[in-house]
């Protein structure tokens, strides 16, 4: 059973990002404050004004957002809700990714595009100074190192003060980080789909965070009598909190961060981090995929 708490995150434990930024391990994803295929004003802006606001009350420090996000509407609403900034919360953006309309997505890695879309992101989060900037997916048109390349030179300027990237493989991750020091990796990880299992073992391995996105999917796991179900049940918990809980103790490289528009999901959500599993729990639900 989970008790009560009034800052859960905390409970997940810290990891600094790039040696230097301390973060509680369960942060906020902030995809689904947009309208529908991500795009445009959500339908109720103030339950994402106070869906932010209640996951920083809640102990999350991170917040993951991009620049595609609406495009723009996740980065605005985030300033809405929370600027000025309390000390001590990290606001991670992206670029990378051009919208043509709902659910359109297409990889644009121009150094004049990223450059362009980080101006922007500074302007829109109110901010001087990005503190996690990720390269959304890159873009097979346009060499990596003239990407990276112009992520590294927004560093030099002290536009941003991190580099991440998302989607990539263990050889690009080497690739890029001949060109400049990469912080963190976001890929598409969860307890039913573990085919970056390389990437979270090598982000471990380099000291760097593991991102993993679309977190608390749990498919055929969750169904009624299954593993998940029948354990979520024992422990008190939903599905959800268990395999967020599970993605806590797969690794300490590890930040996951749900997302939600509703107040009462994000304090679900920030409870798993109060889930304790034991050796034989962990285990078992490793096996069940």
């Amino acid at each position: 059973m989970v008790s009560a708490d009034s800052r859960p995150a905390d409970a997940a434990g810290i990891l600094r990002l790039g040696g230097d930024l301390p973060v509680n391990r369960l942060g906020f994803g902030a995809m689904q404050l947009t309208g529908p295929g991500v795009w445009g004003e959500p339908s109720d802006p103030q339950e994402a004004v106070r869906v932010l606001r209640r996951a920083v009350d809640l102990g999350v420090n991170f917040i993951d957002t991009a620049d595609s996000y609406g495009p723009f509407v996740s980065e605005q609403l985030i300033r809405k809700a929370l600027h000025p900034y309390p000390g001590g919360l990290v606001i991670a953006t992206k670029s990378g990714l051009s919208r043509s309309g709902p659910d359109g997505w297409r990889p644009l890695g121009r150094p004049e595009y990223l450059r362009q879309q980080a101006e922007l992101s500074l302007r829109h989060l109110g901010v001087e100074r990005i503190d996690l900037y990720q390269l959304h997916r890159v873009d097979p048109q346009v060499p990596l190192a003239d990407q990276v390349g112009e992520l590294a030179r927004l560093r030099e300027e002290g536009k941003i003060r991190h580099i991440g990237l998302s989607e990539v493989s263990v050889e690009q991750l080497e690739q890029a980080r001949r060109i400049a020091p990469v912080v963190s990796v976001q890929n598409h990880y969860n307890l039913a789909n573990r085919s970056a299992e390389g990437v979270v073992q090598y982000a471990e391995r380099e000291n760097l965070a593991f991102i993993p996105w679309f977190p608390i999917a749990t498919g055929r796991l969750a169904r009624p009598g299954g593993p998940l179900d029948g354990m979520a049940k024992e422990h008190g918990v939903s599905p959800s909190q268990l395999a967020l809980a599970w993605l806590l103790r797969a690794s300490p490289a590890m930040v996951p961060i749900p997302g939600t528009s509703k107040v009462a999901h994000v304090e679900e959500n920030t409870a798993a981090a109060l889930v304790t599993l034991t050796d034989a729990e962990f285990e078992a639900l490793s096996r069940a995929v």
